[in-house]
């Protein structure tokens, strides 16, 4: 019984999470529009299911954007979720986003954009926040 209830509270947390994940991605792309970015695609699986929240293009460079989302920073800020496994995906992702685009891998540009759900949300956007070096 105990285990019944323990995973129907964790399904709708993780549901709850996604949603909130999702919302903040809707709000980052509207911001990076309004920032003069053009989107080329939203939750774009590469290789090895490695998830890029938003792939866009500014002055002619492609931009790979990780968005992270909080309820709010009780639990610290959102960049703090952005580890190294999640940098290591993104290169892969980016490598084989650039060979079937044609284009050279080492001109993509990482950005990290962050909500925080307060009374207005907040949106901050770290231009160039890691790159292909280690």
């Amino acid at each position: 019984m105990m285990d019944s209830l323990r995973h129907a509270a964790l399904r709708s947390r993780s549901r709850s999470a996604q949603a909130l994940g999702r919302r903040g991605e809707d709000l980052a792309h509207r911001y990076l529009q309004r920032q003069g970015f053009r989107i080329l695609a939203r939750n774009w699986t590469g290789p090895q299911l490695a998830e890029v929240d938003i792939v866009a293009e500014q002055d002619g460079q492609t931009v790979f954007v990780e968005v992270k989302s909080r309820a709010g920073v009780e639990h610290g800020s959102p960049e703090r979720a952005m580890d190294d496994l999640k940098v290591v995906a993104q290169r892969r992702a980016a490598r084989a986003w650039a060979r079937r685009a044609g284009i050279e891998a080492t001109g993509i540009r990482f950005d990290l954009v962050t909500v925080v759900f307060t009374e207005p949300p907040t949106i901050e956007h770290f231009p160039d926040a890691w790159s292909f070096k280690h």
